[in-house]
């Protein structure tokens, strides 16, 4: 049965008459779809970085920290052949990514470095360049950040080794850093 057997004949003269010289509309050639569907975030991974590097930024520093590295020139891991440090310091590495530490506190400057490694690490980057003063600009003169860097670095388990930069790269005032290779980011320590 169709739609029209079920109206009078006067309703379909008069609907036809109505509709008489209409064309139908002509149909677009695209297809409509919706906007694209935003990517799967890993909410619960976010969350635990978060409190992790918020759990970092607010702890205290034992004494052990600040004697353990914080006076040292260079860092090689333990079980890591010294021609890795040594070609470190040689320059046999491309700096593949910088960032600088001028006029951050600690706070700051602690999440600054942890967001640095974590994207070195996911980009599969080796080698990078942290330019952390030397304190000229601190109360004392004293270059906190220089050695507060180090330890970070140092209890970072994917830091293979770390050493000052040349005079001409930022002296003491900067570090060269090599990563492990192909592994997956963790927060810094």
């Amino acid at each position: 049965m169709s739609q029209f057997s079920r109206h009078s004949p006067e309703d379909r003269a008069a609907f036809l008459a109505a509709v008489d010289g209409a064309r139908p509309l002509r149909q677009p050639d695209r297809v409509s779809l919706d906007g694209p569907k935003p990517s799967p975030r890993p909410r619960q991974s976010e969350i635990d970085e978060a409190a992790v590097l918020a759990e970092l930024l607010h702890g205290s520093l034992a004494i052990d920290d600040w004697l353990d590295l914080g006076g040292a020139d260079s860092f090689l891991r333990g079980g890591v052949p010294r021609s890795v440090l040594r070609d470190l310091r040689r320059g046999r590495w491309s700096i593949q990514g910088h960032i600088d530490l001028h006029g951050l506190n600690r706070q700051q400057a602690h999440s600054q470095v942890a967001q640095f490694v974590a994207a070195a690490l996911s980009a599969g980057k080796r080698c990078l360049r942290i330019v952390h003063g030397r304190g000229h600009g601190s109360p004392g003169r004293e270059a906190i950040l220089r050695q507060l860097v180090k330890v970070w670095l140092g209890r970072h388990r994917e830091v293979l080794a770390f050493c000052h930069a040349p005079p001409n790269d930022g002296g003491d005032g900067a570090l060269w850093v090599l990563l492990k290779s192909g592994v997956q980011p963790r927060r810094l320590p």
